[in-house]
């Protein structure tokens, strides 16, 4: 793996496309994804055929996002508050104090990665430990990354710094790469590179030879033969579970790719290729939104996400992923602010300027 040091930053967002707006398309893009994708998890291509013919947009009665978004919110929260300086300390009694030590929503804490770390906290194990379980390679971390690309806009070596902190409560390995491919692509996007930069990105932030490096590229070679070409090249055949952090993360990436950004085509592609579908059509609305700005996402489908239900994580209940990218381009700024001016905000005490960390309330 390139090292992260050596990793130049994107250059700054320039033209019609304001880092808001990136932001807000960039989470908000996560939860349409999500929600688009929910009813297809798990399904294979023949099965959401014979179901629903394609899919070109909700089929659920009443679209939600599910725990990849409030997940998302969970991490967007977190790094909101923290920034730069977040720790594994940070993250540690994040888990504890926002899931692990509360009641759990009807989710029970979502998925394996998130059930063998909360059951791991819960015996006292501490990160790193916490995190070796059997399924610390799932895309528990990858869906949950996009918030760090946000924060670190521009800046892909620092966006998979903050996720692998982030990860290093709940994950290891391979799902540790997934989400740094993740946060490392949101962050270039969210700079107005192109499709093709954003992927590179993503490839210089995970080893060479690892299983997501090499899904990725399997994936970029696919990709422009369509859907079904990306989905035969990446996808594990005959394994049961669909959770695999190299697998889904290429599907998304694959998806993003062979719609050259385009946002409704990147999340149908991701949901109609089925497997994880919520968490891929969440990563690929979570790159495709940051590469063309909250506009992008058809406003019927927008307007259909509203506050995080809690269904997952009870304390999550009420935040809005537009009030997360708010957040976290406010806390970006006041980073950016600091460098200019280091005099004005102490090193390492860089906070945003509104809302201060006390007022966001879990």
């Amino acid at each position: 793996m390139a090292s992260t040091a050596c990793i130049p930053p994107v250059p700054a967002p320039q033209g019609a496309v304001g880092l808001r707006q990136r932001a807000r398309g960039a989470l908000l893009g996560l939860a349409v994804g999500d929600a688009l994708g929910a009813p297809a998890e798990n399904m294979k291509p023949s099965e959401i055929r014979a179901r629903w013919g394609r899919i070109t947009g909700y089929v659920a009665d009443r679209p939600a996002g599910t725990d990849d978004t409030e997940y998302a919110i969970f991490s967007g929260l977190l790094l909101a508050r923290y920034g730069a300086a977040l720790t594994p300390v940070h993250v540690e009694t994040a888990w504890h104090e926002w899931i692990a030590d509360r009641e759990e929503g009807p989710f029970r804490g979502a998925g394996f990665s998130e059930r063998g770390t909360l059951e791991n906290l819960r015996r006292g194990l501490a990160a790193p430990i916490s995190a070796q379980h059997r399924h610390a390679w799932s895309d528990g971390l990858a869906m949950r990354a996009a918030p760090h690309g946000v924060f670190a806009a521009g800046r892909p070596a620092e966006a998979a710094r903050l996720v692998a902190i982030d990860g290093s409560v709940s994950h290891d390995g391979e799902g540790i790469y997934g989400g740094q491919a993740v946060a490392a692509g949101v962050a270039a996007a969210m700079a107005g590179a192109a499709p093709v930069a954003v992927v590179a990105s993503a490839l210089a932030v995970v080893p060479d030879d690892s299983w997501t490096a090499r899904c990725l590229r399997r994936a970029m070679t696919a990709a422009h033969r369509g859907e079904r070409a990306v989905r035969s090249a990446v996808v594990i055949g005959g394994y049961p579970w669909t959770d695999l952090a190299p697998e889904a993360v290429a599907l998304a990436f694959g998806a993003y790719a062979a719609a050259d950004g385009d946002f409704a085509d990147a999340v149908l592609t991701a949901v109609n290729m089925g497997r994880d579908a919520d968490t891929t059509a969440a990563v690929a609305g979570a790159l495709a939104g940051a590469t063309h700005g909250v506009a992008a996402i058809p406003p019927a489908w927008a307007a259909a996400i509203g506050p995080a239900r809690g269904t997952c994580l009870p304390t999550i209940a009420g935040h809005h992923v537009l009030e997360v990218a708010d957040l976290l381009t406010g806390a970006a700024e006041g980073v950016r602010r600091a460098v200019r001016d280091p005099e004005r905000v102490p090193p390492g005490r860089e906070e945003p300027r509104h809302p201060t960390p006390a007022s966001i309330n879990i």
